[in-house]
């Protein structure tokens, strides 16, 4: 099973206060970068959030989007008029004890830290007294994100299949040419051999020209490689196909098969075999680029 990279997951919760909404989104990475970007008032929340992202997910940068909706009249805030009186008189006293200007206008000691007392600390407290709240809710969010996740791993998974078809078919046309090719080729070359020896008047040494094929074949031979890249191929569909499939154990494994296409193209001498070469690398190619968008 193919679980992409890339994905989108929400998860709200609606308070007496207010509504908090969490989103998490994915896109392509090829380690673990987990962030949060939370409000002020949830701050306290980032290392815990993260935490269980980190748990939750595998490959991917992934981002937690936090925000508040506040309800009508959650913000404003309360005045504390016992408070507000009792600095006002304070400071009465003061100023006919010094003889000073009276204040008479008490709205100036409204700035005063402390006189509005802020309700702004709602989620604060929220916060610290429900952390239940906050892992539903982040479980919730990569809930939907992974269901995203495992839908476009899906589509991901018909592409990689359709194109390993492809492979394998171009391996069993390569290989079913070699078996023609190298009897060609190696008639060819005897041939050539015996032509130099009479055209020198060698005297022709049978054991020794089989002796020189031998060793020439086995440069432009390519049966081993062939029998790797199947191997490779096989390998490949049994890990694409398991429950935690791997990019980076698939993404090795292309390596591998590209290497393998790439020395056949270097040794081979026939034409079909090398066009079928070209074949299969442009096929590889687009298997790799799939496989950067597995997690």
């Amino acid at each position: 099973m193919f679980l992409s990279m890339t994905g989108f997951g929400s998860k709200s919760y609606e308070f007496s206060w207010g509504t908090v909404s969490f989103e998490v989104t994915s896109v392509n990475h090829k380690y673990q970068e987990f962030s949060a970007r939370l409000p002020r008032e949830l701050s306290s929340l980032e290392n815990r959030i993260i935490t269980l992202m980190r748990s939750l997910i595998g490959r991917g940068k992934v981002k937690l989007t936090a925000e508040i909706s506040w309800n009508p009249g959650a913000r404003i805030p309360v005045l504390d008029e016992e408070g507000l009186m009792n600095i006002y008189n304070q400071v009465r006293k003061i100023t006919k004890r010094n003889n000073l200007e009276s204040a008479n206008d008490i709205t100036s000691f409204l700035m005063i830290p402390g006189v509005f007392d802020s309700n702004n600390n709602i989620a604060e407290q929220a916060a610290h007294e429900t952390p239940d709240i906050w892992d539903d809710m982040t479980r919730g969010a990569i809930d939907s994100l992974m269901e995203m996740k495992r839908s476009e791993g899906e589509k991901l998974h018909a592409k990689v299949e359709g194109d390993l078809c492809i492979l394998e078919k171009l391996t069993g046309t390569i290989k079913a040419r070699w078996d023609i090719a190298s009897s060609e080729a190696i008639e060819s070359l005897r041939t050539r051999i015996e032509s130099v020896m009479e055209h020198f008047k060698l005297e022709v040494d049978e054991p020794r020209i089989a002796q020189e094929v031998a060793l020439m074949s086995d440069k432009w031979d390519i049966s081993e490689e062939l029998a790797r890249l199947e191997a490779h191929t096989g390998k490949f569909r049994q890990l694409m196909n398991a429950k935690d499939s791997s990019g980076k154990k698939l993404d090795f494994l292309v390596q591998e098969m590209n290497r393998e296409v790439n020395t056949i193209g270097s040794k081979a001498a026939d034409s079909e075999i090398r066009w079928a070469v070209v074949e299969a690398k442009t096929c590889i190619e687009r298997i790799r680029e799939q496989l950067q968008n597995i997690e």
